[in-house]
């Protein structure tokens, strides 16, 4: 079942669902948007012999170029970066989201994959965005960007999330994966 603007409303009252901070504007007819943090992070250009272990946490780390508190954020053409939601959520142990780009975005040449947000889960939301135009294009901190969805799970989850991205801050770079 997918929560409505009334199951939202009634979900962030009791506080089973908490947005921080919030905005009533940012509730819609079957899902809240998100709006953009002011970080933003880059790839690094590391030529085309570099190869990503991504075992490997120090060549993550490597990867990636942070910046913070920026006034605006421009994507380069074809560009990949990684940018956080403005928005700290706090999910229920009884539903997941589904958060994706906004049409709009989309519209002007803006891809992000989906991005499904485990019952449990406590952060911001990192977003992976591809400018997929061939022009640049310029976002502002605050910016509604994403929309995510809710959808309530038959029963309460027995193991909420607890993992690596568990009450992350800002933009989280991808974790080490392991090898057997």
């Amino acid at each position: 079942m997918i929560l409505s603007d009334f199951d939202l409303e009634n979900a962030i009252r009791h506080k089973r669902l908490v947005v921080k901070p919030f905005d009533k504007r940012i509730i819609k007819e079957n899902g809240l948007d998100l709006r953009l943090e002011d970080d933003i992070a880059y790839h690094k250009e590391l030529g085309s012999n570099f190869i990503l272990d991504p075992s490997d946490k120090k060549k993550i780390d490597a990867c990636f170029r942070y910046l913070r508190k920026q006034k605006s954020m421009v994507l380069r053409p074809h560009e990949q970066v990684l940018l956080s939601t403005y928005e700290y959520i706090k999910m229920p142990d009884d539903a997941i989201g589904f958060v994706e780009l906004r049409s709009t975005w989309g519209r002007h040449g803006l891809s992000m994959p989906p991005t499904i947000i485990d019952a449990g889960f406590e952060g911001n939301i990192t977003l992976e965005v591809v400018n997929n135009a061939p022009y640049s294009i310029m976002l502002k901190p605050k910016l509604r960007f994403a929309h995510i969805i809710f959808a309530k799970t038959s029963n309460r989850v027995k193991k909420t999330y607890s993992g690596l991205y568990m009450r992350q801050r800002g933009i989280r770079f991808p974790h080490a994966e392991k090898v057997d």
